[in-house]
Order: C-alpha cells, then structure tokens, then sequence
C-alpha cells in the first residue's frame, strides 16, 4: 500500500486510546466496521470497502489501494474481512500504538517476573 496517500495518512488511534480506553477504542472500532460492511454478508468486501471508504474520508484511495489493505487483514483468506480481522489490521496499522501495547506488555511481565531482565526484542 505504498502510494502517495499513505504519506498523508494521520494515525489518531492512540488518541482514540487515550482518550476512549480499552472499551472505548473497540467500540469504536466495531463501528467503523458496521459502517464499511456489507450488510447482506456481514463482513468488510472491496464493494463495500469502496463504497463506504468516503464516509471515513477514505475516498481518495485508489482501488489497488483498498485491495491491499483487505488481502493485508484478511487472515483466512475469504476474501473479506470479518470484524475481528479488521480490529486487529487497525491496530497493525498502527505504529505508535503497537509500540505504546509492546511497552506496556513488557511491563506488565517484568512486574509478573519481578523486574527481571525481560524484553520482547528478537535481537
């Protein structure tokens, strides 16, 4: 999904976070779902992606765009996103809140571990 659109893409979910909680944050999330779905079907499809993308001002993606981002949630392979899929690619898209879960993850276990020398980093 490399295009010039991206580059003008404002990540306002971990305000949405903040400002919201946890429940808040899903809530909100599983509305922006029922508002890109097909209702017939009860998941996200690219006619419906590309018919409802304008409402959350995604208008101006081209429609290799919008299939990049379904085939990039799209972990059975349907073909379509259903809303847990499409949770989690919100979250996966973004950046600061992956990190701002990953730093929290660490230290929840570190208190799990007693301060231990602990880290999620692969290196």
């Amino acid at each position: 999904m490399a295009s010039k659109t991206q580059s003008n893409f404002h990540d306002f979910l971990p305000l949405m976070a903040e400002k919201l909680g946890g429940d808040g944050l899903i809530g909100e999330l599983c509305n922006g779902f029922q508002l890109l779905m097909d209702r017939n079907k009860g998941v996200i499809t690219f006619e419906s992606l590309k018919k409802n993308s304008a409402l959350l001002g995604l208008q101006d993606l081209s429609d290799d765009d919008l299939r990049s981002m379904l085939k990039e949630g799209d972990f059975d392979r349907d073909g379509a996103l259903n809303q847990k899929e499409f949770c989690v690619l919100m979250f996966r898209l973004s950046p600061e809140l992956m990190e701002q879960s990953q730093f929290l993850l660490e230290e929840a276990l570190r208190q799990e571990f007693k301060d231990s020398e602990f880290s999620l980093d692969e290196d």
